[in-house]
């Protein structure tokens, strides 16, 4: 089999684990040399994850450009501005030919909220440098990106400490 020049995941559902997979990848990546970026689309504001200390002390390049979740948002209009801006960072990353990775953090998001056209987000993908590897998470995600994804996984849910009313845990959650 031919190895391909770049790919692109997805991984998407209802279940844990989305961003948790595409931090794994973004080690793996920079163990290889590779050349890795990050773009958090939705977590800011007060989220501290764990993985973005790591990406800090290995000089990984990562942007949280969201501020939180939208059910923490005091201003819908500026979240959803701050999610088009986030996608015009990435989409420039994409095509920029300096990255061999780019993890989307939560890029599903941006266009199921309306923010951005799926359209145009596909494209982004599509027309990407052809040596950048992309990882996009989020639920819900689009029909159209699930076709520009080479590998994608539905993450379900059988079970989570959430439904019995544990809040998230630092080191397993965040």
């Amino acid at each position: 089999m031919p190895r391909a020049t770049s790919i692109v995941l997805l991984n998407t559902g209802d279940g844990k684990g989305k961003s948790s997979a595409a931090f794994g990848v973004m080690s793996r990546g920079w163990a290889r040399g590779w050349r890795v970026g990050v773009v958090q689309f939705v977590k800011g504001g007060k989220w501290k994850v764990g993985e973005r200390k790591l990406a800090d002390h290995l000089g990984i390049e990562w942007h949280t450009l969201g501020d939180g979740f939208t059910w923490e948002s005091t201003d819908l209009d500026e979240t959803a501005a701050k999610g088009r801006h986030a996608w015009e960072v990435a989409r420039a990353k994409l095509a920029s030919g300096d990255y061999d990775l780019l993890i989307l953090d939560e890029l599903t998001y941006a266009v199921s909220y309306g923010w951005v056209p799926v359209e145009e987000v596909a494209a982004g993908i599509t027309e990407r440098h052809p040596g950048t590897n992309v990882v996009v998470t989020g639920r819900n995600a689009a029909p159209e990106l699930i076709e520009v994804a080479d590998t994608a996984t539905e993450m379900r849910k059988i079970k989570h400490v959430y439904d019995r009313g544990v809040k998230a845990k630092k080191g397993i959650e965040y």
